[in-house]
């Protein structure tokens, strides 16, 4: 996986930064926005959700685009790639200290988007941590 390359992440650090500072901002999502490339981001939401339920997701969504793929295939990479994620020397998948969990287990796409929603609005208006 490229994004796990030391020398890929470093050379777009810099450009991910730049953009995110562009007024009026943006909504960057990965693996280390919130804890390497915007750590001092105004709102940062950690969105999760078990494995099996991304890897049915992912499934669906691949088997959407005609793509011949099972489940099992797709929680397989997912559960290898979280692993190497989290183990990484630069940059590991992590939670921010000050980021605000989201777990979409039990959402559906619009509910999942309010509650992100609900918690910028709540944080940009002094009520939320962050």
């Amino acid at each position: 996986m490229v994004s796990a390359i030391p020398e890929v992440r470093a050379a777009l650090l810099a450009f991910q930064r730049d953009f995110a500072a562009q007024p009026p901002g943006a909504v960057l999502d990965g693996r280390d926005i919130g804890t390497v490339i915007c750590p001092d981001a105004d709102v940062k939401i950690y969105v999760t959700a078990t494995q099996q339920v991304r890897a049915r997701r992912r499934a669906a969504e691949y088997q959407a685009q005609g793509r011949d793929i099972d489940e099992a295939t797709v929680l397989a990479d997912i559960i290898k790639r979280d692993e190497r994620d989290s183990q990484r020397a630069a940059a590991p998948l992590k939670q921010a200290k000050d980021a605000h969990l989201l777990d979409t287990t039990h959402l559906a796409i619009d509910p999942a988007i309010r509650a992100a929603i609900d918690i910028v609005e709540a944080t940009r208006a002094g009520r939320g941590r962050g």
